[in-house]
């Protein structure tokens, strides 16, 4: 009788890997109570056994995907900072309706899980911390006044204003979605050197209002 194959390091990454990606679509399709062991299994294919073998509990299991997903949101998050239009950037990355529900149902499950929760409330802080520094610097070079228009107020309305739209619009709820949506594109108008089109606040010095 032949022994057990060795699991390979790369075969071990990569079925790691599709646990975490189908851990993360069932909390998409069914919430995160919809994501058990069983069903993260057999969503991939393999033994639920082995679910446990490369995560010891189903806190962990949660605790990979939302790490994974953070890590991916800081990185996308600091290449929308560097490009050509880095405003409109950053509100293509606020309304991605991915992961912002997903970052929702992490939240749902925050309530239940203490661990969840303090670790959503670290990512939470490296993730403004990071915009904030990159909003003084673009506000500045492009003539605004931080004091009058404050980079931690922008972070916090780019982030809310974005999940705001991408969460009601998972309800149905569609009203005032267009006049903000013409605000926000108005806004990052702005930001590329075009005129403000709209009354609802002052231009930015030396950019004319056709109106």
């Amino acid at each position: 009788m032949s022994a057990p194959r060795k699991r390979r390091r790369g075969e071990d990454s990569d079925t790691r890997d599709q646990l975490i990606e189908a851990t993360a679509e069932l909390m998409l399709e069914e919430g995160y109570a919809g994501a058990t062991t069983r069903r993260v299994a057999a969503k991939v294919g393999v033994n639920p056994a082995l679910v446990y073998y490369y995560f010891p509990s189903l806190d962990d299991l949660f605790l990979a995907v939302f790490r994974k997903g953070a890590e991916a949101n800081l990185e996308r998050q600091r290449k929308a900072l560097a490009s050509e239009n880095p405003m409109r950037a950053l509100w293509e990355t606020a309304t991605d309706a991915r992961g912002t529900a997903l970052l929702m149902e992490f939240m749902a499950l925050a309530n239940h899980r203490k661990e969840i929760r303090t670790e959503i409330a670290a990512y939470a802080e490296r993730y403004r911390e990071s915009q904030l520094t990159a909003l003084t610097v673009i506000l500045r070079a492009r003539g605004f006044d931080i004091d009058a228009l404050s980079p931690a107020m922008m972070s916090v309305a780019i982030s809310s204003l974005g999940a705001t739209l991408v969460n009601e619009s998972s309800l149905g709820i569609t009203l005032g979605h267009r006049e903000l949506a013409e605000f926000a594109e108005d806004f990052v108008r702005l930001f590329e050197g075009k005129p403000w089109t709209r009354a609802m606040l002052p231009p930015r010095p030396g950019v004319e209002d056709p109106a």
